[in-house]
Order: C-alpha cells, then sequence, then structure tokens
C-alpha cells in the first residue's frame, strides 16, 4: 500500500508541477510526501502550519481533483504537520505533537460535492453582494417558493461559488431528508457526453433528477455545448416543474453569454437573476479582518486599513496578499511592520493606471472625432453609440472601473448597459482585426 500511495502522490505532483511556476511549486510541494491511504483519505505530510493552511485553501481543489482522476475511489485529502527528528542524519517524518487531533482535514462529500468550509457563518456580507446574499438565504428558508431558479453572476473571485454552496449546506442542515447536489457545468458536460458514449443516458438522467436541489456552477461554460444545452434544458423543466430548487452561477449575465439558446436564458431568468460586484473599501476591511483573525499573527488595524484601500480586485487577490503576509510572519515568528506589508503589497498587486473616467471619454471622442459632450447625450447615432461602448469597454477592461460606476459617469446608463456593451466589443475582437487596431490605437495614447 505503501508504495502505492507513494506512486500516486509522485504522479499527483507530476501533473501539479505542470501547472505551477517553478518557484511556486518548489515552495509548496517539494516537502511533501505521501503517508498513507485508509478508507478513501490520502494523508500527506507536508513540514508546518504555515504550508499546511497554504496548500489547503490554495491548491485543495488542484489537488484531490488530481488525485481522484488516478484514484476514483479516494474521496479527501488531509494534510499532516511533520517535522524531522534532530538526529544527525536525515531523519523520518514523524506526526508533529498538538492538543488537537492530528489528522485535521477538508471533506468533499462524493455524494454531494459540496465543500463543508463553504457555509453563511463565515461569509462576509457588504453592500457589494447583500442583494445575493438575501436571496440566498430567502431560498434556504422557503426552498419551495423563493426565487427559482436563482442565478447569482459576477467576475471570478467575488465569493459565488461559497454563496451557492452554503446554499446547499444550509439546506441539508435545515432539512435532513433533502438532497442536495452541487456540481460544475463542465462535470455535468461530461457525465453526459460519457453517458452518450457508453449508451447510459437513461442512468444520467435518472442520477441528476433525484435531487431535491441542484446547484450548477460556471454555467458561462454551456456556450457552443448544444448537446449539453439540451440535455440541461430537459432537466431544468423537470426540477420546476416538481418544484425543486436550481441554483446556478456564471461570470456574466444570462442574457450575454453568447452561444447559448433562448429557451435557456429565458429559464435562467425566470426566478432571480443577482449580480455580485466588486467589494468597496469597507468591505474589504471585513473580508480582510475575518480571514486574518485565523493566522499566528494576526495584522494590527492599520496593516489591515491598508491592505484594504490598496487592493482593489477580487476577494480572491486581497486573499492573496493576506496569505503572502501570514507566510512572511510565519517564516520570521512574529508579525511584520506596515513598511515591510507595503513593499510585499507592491510586489504582489498590479499598480493601477492612475485616468479619470472623464480623460477616457475625451481621449476616446478625440480618437473618433467626436465632441466629448455627445458622449453622455441620450442619442442613438450610430458612431456616438460605438464610441461610448468603447469607452465603457476600456474602462472596464483596462482600469477595472465597476460596471456602476462607469454608467453612472456615462449619462446614468443601467450597469446592465454597460456589461452588455462590455460583452459586446469583447465579442467582436475576436473576429474584428480593424476594431483590435482601433483599440491598440487608443490605448497608447494612455501611455
Amino acid at each position: 500500500m505503501t508504495a502505492d500511495i507513494t506512486q500516486l502522490w509522485n504522479t499527483c505532483l507530476q501533473t501539479v508541477e505542470t501547472q505551477l511556476s517553478k518557484a511556486n511549486f518548489s515552495t509548496w510541494f517539494k516537502q511533501t510526501t505521501a503517508l498513507k491511504e485508509e478508507d478513501g483519505v490520502v494523508y500527506i505530510s507536508v513540514p508546518n502550519e504555515f504550508v499546511k493552511e497554504w496548500l489547503m485553501t490554495k491548491y485543495h481543489k488542484m489537488i484531490l481533483k488530481t488525485i481522484v482522476d488516478q484514484a476514483d475511489h479516494i474521496r479527501a485529502v488531509e494534510f499532516v504537520i511533520t517535522r524531522l527528528t534532530p538526529a544527525p542524519t536525515v531523519a523520518p517524518l514523524i506526526p508533529e505533537e498538538k492538543n488537537e487531533l492530528p489528522l485535521e482535514g477538508e471533506y468533499i462529500n462524493r455524494d454531494d460535492n459540496l465543500n463543508p468550509r463553504y457555509v453563511f457563518d463565515n461569509f462576509v456580507v457588504g453592500p457589494f453582494n447583500e442583494l445575493a446574499y438575501a436571496a440566498a438565504q430567502a431560498v434556504v428558508k422557503r426552498p419551495s417558493s423563493a426565487y427559482n431558479p436563482l442565478f447569482i453572476y459576477g467576475s471570478s473571485g467575488l465569493g459565488k461559488t461559497h454563496l451557492i454552496q452554503a446554499i446547499g449546506n444550509e439546506l441539508k442542515k435545515q432539512f435532513n431528508d433533502k438532497k442536495v447536489l452541487y456540481t460544475s457545468l463542465e462535470k455535468f458536460s461530461n457525465d453526459y457526453v460519457i453517458s452518450v458514449q457508453n449508451n447510459r443516458q437513461n442512468s444520467f438522467r435518472e442520477k441528476y433528477r433525484k435531487f431535491d436541489a441542484v446547484i450548477i456552477d460556471d454555467i458561462q461554460f454551456l456556450s457552443g455545448k448544444n448537446s449539453t444545452q439540451n440535455e440541461l434544458f430537459h432537466l431544468f423543466n423537470v426540477l420546476y416543474d416538481q418544484g425543486k430548487n436550481i441554483i446556478f452561477s456564471s461570470d456574466k449575465h444570462p442574457n450575454h453569454i453568447m452561444g447559448i439558446e433562448d429557451r435557456l436564458k429565458t429559464r435562467f431568468n425566470a426566478g432571480m437573476t443577482i449580480d455580485v460586484q466588486e467589494p468597496d473599501m469597507e468591505s474589504r476591511l471585513a473580508i480582510a479582518r475575518e480571514k486574518s483573525m485565523s493566522t499566528t499573527y494576526p495584522p494590527d488595524a492599520e496593516i489591515l486599513m491598508y491592505i484594504a484601500t490598496a487592493v482593489t480586485g477580487s476577494i480572491r487577490e486581497l486573499e492573496g496578499v493576506l496569505n503572502t503576509i501570514a507566510m512572511h510572519s510565519e517564516m520570521r515568528q512574529k508579525a511584520i511592520s506596515l513598511t515591510e506589508v507595503k513593499q510585499l503589497v507592491k510586489n504582489s498587486v498590479k499598480p493601477k493606471k492612475m485616468i479619470s473616467i472623464d480623460s477616457v471619454v475625451k481621449l476616446v471622442s478625440d480618437y473618433y472625432n467626436l465632441d466629448e459632450r455627445v458622449i453622455y447625450d441620450k442619442t442613438r447615432r450610430k458612431e456616438i453609440v460605438r464610441a461610448r461602448q468603447i469607452i465603457m469597454f476600456v474602462l472596464r477592461e483596462d482600469f477595472n472601473e465597476s460596471y456602476p460606476a462607469i454608467g453612472a459617469k456615462l449619462g446614468g446608463k443601467d450597469h446592465t448597459t454597460v456589461i452588455h456593451s462590455y460583452e459586446k466589443i469583447k465579442g467582436e475582437i475576436v473576429t474584428n482585426p480593424h476594431l483590435q487596431k482601433e483599440l491598440d490605437d487608443i490605448r497608447i495614447l494612455f501611455k
């Protein structure tokens, strides 16, 4: 068994190495070894608490998937802190003595694919996600009547997966008889393709239709998958007609997902469709405080305020900076200073280009020989609409402005209008080299 599990872990490491930079792989995986496999759980040796926490929070999903791809009976991975004995020669790794149970880990329930760490209790709520959170709570309180389907969308790294899995975990907690399933669109599609190849479509349908709540993540990857769309259409109808819960997430509004049928878009919009925005400064501060509480050397209030102000991207980026700070504190066995944090943030976060929305409007208007004042007018003249769409695209793509901020500045446009403009230009770039050339010329003006 030891040889088998060692080989399994080595194969896993070979796969992981191809997906990471050389530095990241060396830092986090070089000192890991396989200890044993027991009852479908693989135990991996790690050198310290920080490496354990980093692997659990940042790479656990990738590790588990890689192992399961090699051995589908595996259901979980646990990380065990080990240390070298003080013998002068290379000593065997032995478990570090702690007052807590040594074999802690994160179980993904193979029956429903839910991560037990994704719960409402540790989900930080702010203005950027409070509507989505309220809708999620309503689904749990009134599962047979509230917001069905629930469709949550927003950019990557804003906590959508946490929120929709929290719904599943809470439904299981509140209703013991309810069967819940969480899956990604990619997994759903792969299951369907395999069922076709093996002529087991009926088994596939029975598998998904038996659940009381079906949660599907990353629905945008449905684009272009016609057979999968047809199967999802019929699954939706069956679940909906039976009053079962259907929950989706996507990186964009269902109306702006290219390559999916209108009949599906209609169904996605039949319940409640809510977006999650990037967090404001106060929300980032609350998230930073919450995430840092479990670290050995939590940053002080001044440092947390600086991080919340400096890191203006997704929650995932914020967590990355906090993890970097925790790593340096752990290595030095003390909290690091604000000066050191500023240096770390400087190296970890892409600097934002400093330019006002008005300046972007003027530069783009000048490029197209337009009076910048007409951009704010409620006109449908083709050349003005086009310039306005490009301005919206540039503000979002190059300067990471929020959709509501762009809409408010450009004549009080609704944020859905901004999303539509952004997606339109983004999609057209692929097939229109002339448009790409215009954008390249415009971007030179910002330098």
